[in-house]
C-alpha cells in the first residue's frame, strides 16, 4: 500500500590557506548553537527498511532526509546514483576538476559513514530503472532525499516516486538544500516568484528564521550483509574514467578540495574572524588575490550540498548577534550571498525556459552574432586566447582551479556578451557549467542574463574594460603572471596591454606579440560601442513590442556600425565609470555564492 509522498521542511587570522587541502575537525564542533540536541539512535524494528537517496545534499549535518531514513529502521541502505544526465560526464560537461571535486566529495561521505557503522552504495544507471530495481530487490518500505526543483530533477523524482508507489514504498521528500523554502517563498507571493531581490528579501525576512536540523546518531542502522547491488567492486565510488577522464591532465590542480570535512573546516576559518566577517562587503573584494582568496570558497560545498546553508546562516546571526547590530547588510554581506542564492534558485525553478533565451519570458530576445566570425571570438575567449591578459589570465585560472571570484567573472561574462565579442550568454554557461566546480544551474543561468543584460539588470552600456579593471587592484599584474607564465618578465607598465610594448622591450621579456601570445582579438574601444549600439536596438525592439530576432549574426552579415545618439552618448558620459562593476549587481554572480 503507497504511504504517501511528503515534502517538507525541518525545521580572517585564521583564514584557509589555498595548499591546506587537508584538516577533519569534529563535525559535532561545528553544528550552530541554534540547533536542538542530537537524536537518539534509530530504533531497531523489523518493519522499516530505508533507502537514503543521496543527491546533492552529500553530507550528514543538517540532513533531515538522513534522519527521516534512520528513524526507527532496521536496515538502511544509503545510496548514491551516477546519473550521467544529472552530472554530465566527460570533458564536454564535466570537466577533470568537478569530476574529482565530486568523487572527493563522496569519498569523505563513505567515510563519514562508515564512522557511523554504514556505507555509501553507488548505483550506475538512470536512476529511475536502477532505483526502483534495487528498492525491490532490498525490500526497501521507505524512500528518502532532498527536494530538488530543477527541471530534470523534478522530471526524474516524478518518475522514481511514481515507481515507488507502485511497490508501495512510502517516499520523504525533505527541503535543505536552499536556506528557505522557495515553494513557500512563491505561496507568499500569490504563486510567483519574486523577480527582484528587494522583493524576496521582504518575504523571507517576515518567515522564521532557519535551523539546521540535529546531526544524526552517532550509529546508524547496517547494510545487510551480502545484499544485492552493495559488493565492494559493483558499488565502489567511482574513478575519473568512470566520469569521462582518461587520466588527469598534467599541470596545475584546483586548490580546493571535495567534502563535508574540507567543507566544515573552510566555514570554520572564515568565521573565526567575526571582525572580519561583520566588514564583509562582496563589491569590495578582491578579485585578483589568489594565494589566499578574499572571499570564503564556500561555493562549492554549497553547491553540491557538503555545506548546509542553514548551518552557514545560523554561525553568521550568532556572530552578528554579538556584535550588537554593527555589520554589513544584505545585498552585500555574506547573509546577502545566501540570499542571492535562494533568489536565484527561486527564479530559475519557476521560470519556463529559464535556462535559454528563446522561451524565456524573462530574458531580453537579443540576436547574438553566430557566425564563423562569431565561433572564432568565442573559442579564443574559451581558449584564453584574446589577447587581453586579465580575460585570459582568469579564463586560464577557470580551466586550471575550477573557480574564480565573482568580479573576475563579471569581467569575462561581460567580455563575450554585450562588451566587447557579443556572443550568446548560453555559450558561455555552458563553458561555466562543465569547469566550475561551484557550477550550480540556477545561478549560472540566471548570473549570465544579469551580465549580458538580458533579465534582473539593464544598464547594458556599463561595461567592464578588460583593461583598467584589472590594474585598479593589480597594477603590478601579480595575477596575470601567476596564469600566463608567458607575460611573467613583461614590464608592469604593459602587462595589461602587452600590444604596446616597442619590439625591443618584447623580445628581451621573451613575449613577442603575435607569436608568444596572441594580438587583442578585437579593439575594446570600437567593439564597446559597437556592442552599445546593438543592445540599444534590441532594447528599443523589446520596447515597441518587436522581436529582435534570435539568429543576429547569421554567416556573410556585417555588425551593427557604432552607434549615433542617446544610447552612444550616454555611454560617452559615462566614459570614466563605464568600466567599474555594476553597484547593484549579484554577489554570487556567475555561480559563485561565497
Amino acid at each position: 500500500m503507497h504511504k504517501g509522498v511528503s515534502c517538507a521542511s525541518r525545521l580572517r587570522p585564521t583564514r584557509v590557506r589555498l595548499l591546506a587541502r587537508t584538516c577533519r575537525p569534529s563535525l559535532l564542533s561545528l553544528r550552530a548553537s541554534s540547533a536542538s540536541a542530537m537524536p537518539k539512535a534509530a530504533k531497531s524494528g523489523d518493519d522499516k527498511t530505508a533507502v537514503m537517496w543521496f543527491r546533492k545534499g552529500l553530507r550528514l549535518h543538517d540532513n533531515p532526509a538522513l534522519l527521516a531514513a534512520a528513524e526507527g529502521a532496521s536496515a538502511l541502505y544509503p545510496v548514491f546514483c551516477v546519473d550521467h544526465k544529472a552530472h554530465g560526464c566527460g570533458p564536454a560537461t564535466m570537466g577533470v576538476n568537478r569530476a574529482k571535486f565530486l568523487i572527493e566529495t563522496l569519498e569523505d561521505l563513505d567515510k563519514s559513514l562508515r564512522a557511523r557503522g554504514s556505507r555509501l552504495i553507488v548505483l550506475r544507471g538512470e536512476p529511475t530503472e536502477v532505483l526502483p530495481r534495487a528498492m525491490k530487490d532490498w525490500g526497501a518500505t521507505d524512500l528518502c532525499y532532498e527536494q530538488d526543483l530543477e527541471p530534470y530533477s523534478k522530471e526524474r523524482d516524478a518518475k522514481v516516486d511514481a515507481a515507488c508507489k507502485s511497490m508501495g514504498v512510502a517516499v520523504h521528500c525533505k527541503v535543505s538544500h536552499t536556506l528557505y523554502d522557495v515553494e513557500e517563498v512563491v505561496r507568499k507571493n500569490k504563486g510567483k516568484a519574486p523577480l527582484t531581490m528587494t522583493a524576496f528579501t521582504k518575504i523571507v525576512d517576515a518567515m522564521p528564521a532557519p535551523k539546521p536540523a540535529p546531526d544524526p546518531p552517532s550509529k546508524l542502522p547496517p547494510v545487510p550483509s551480502g545484499a544485492k547491488h552493495t559488493g565492494d567492486k559493483e558499488s565502489k565510488i567511482p574513478d575519473l574514467k568512470a566520469l569521462g577522464h582518461e587520466q588527469p591532465p598534467a599541470g596545475p590542480e584546483t586548490p580546493f578540495k571535495g567534502g563535508e570535512t574540507a567543507a566544515l573546516a573552510r566555514l570554520a576559518a572564515s568565521m573565526s574572524d567575526p571582525k572580519w566577517v561583520c566588514a564583509f562587503e562582496k563589491p569590495k573584494t578582491d578579485p585578483s588575490a589568489f594565494l589566499e582568496p578574499a572571499t570564503t570558497v564556500l561555493s562549492p560545498y554549497l553547491c553540491n550540498g557538503s555545506l548546509s546553508p542553514r548551518l552557514f546562516h545560523a554561525k553568521l546571526v550568532q556572530i552578528y548577534k554579538e556584535a550588537k547590530g554593527k555589520h554589513s547588510a544584505p545585498p552585500v554581506s555574506l547573509r546577502g550571498q545566501l540570499l542571492w542564492r535562494d533568489f536565484y534558485t527561486c527564479v530559475g525553478v519557476h521560470t519556463p525556459n529559464y535556462d535559454k533565451m528563446e522561451g524565456n519570458p524573462i530574458c531580453i530576445q537579443i540576436p547574438w552574432d553566430k557566425d564563423e566570425a562569431a565561433e572564432k571570438r568565442f573559442k579564443a575567449w574559451q581558449e584564453a586566447q584574446t589577447g587581453y591578459p586579465w580575460i585570459d589570465a582568469i579564463m586560464t585560472q577557470l580551466k586550471e582551479w575550477g573557480w574564480m571570484h565573482h568580479l573576475a567573472r563579471h569581467s569575462v561574462a561581460c567580455f563575450l556578451t554585450r562588451g566587447d565579442l557579443y556572443v550568446s550568454w548560453e555559450r558561455g554557461r555552458d563553458h561555466f557549467d562543465a569547469l566550475l566546480i561551484d557550477s550550480d544551474w540556477s545561478l549560472n543561468s540566471g548570473n549570465w542574463m544579469w551580465l549580458s543584460a538580458s533579465s534582473f539588470f539593464y544598464q547594458y552600456f556599463r561595461v567592464y574594460s578588460p583593461v583598467g579593471f584589472g590594474k585598479k587592484y593589480d597594477p603590478s599584474g601579480k595575477f596575470v603572471r601567476k596564469f600566463l607564465p608567458v607575460l611573467k618578465d613583461v614590464p608592469d607598465k604593459y602587462i595589461y596591454e602587452p600590444w604596446k610594448m616597442p619590439r625591443d622591450v618584447q623580445q628581451k621579456a621573451n613575449c613577442v606579440i603575435g607569436k608568444d601570445y596572441p594580438k587583442p582579438i578585437v579593439d575594446h574601444d570600437d567593439a564597446r560601442k559597437e556592442c552599445i549600439s546593438r543592445m540599444a536596438a534590441a532594447y528599443k525592439a523589446r520596447k515597441e513590442g518587436a522581436s529582435a530576432g534570435s539568429g543576429g549574426g547569421a554567416a556573410g552579415k556585417k555588425r551593427a556600425a557604432p552607434a549615433k545618439g542617446k544610447a552612444a552618448a550616454g555611454g560617452k558620459k559615462k566614459k570614466k565609470a563605464k568600466e567599474e562593476s555594476e553597484s547593484e549587481e549579484s554577489d554570487v554572480s556567475l555561480t559563485d555564492s561565497d
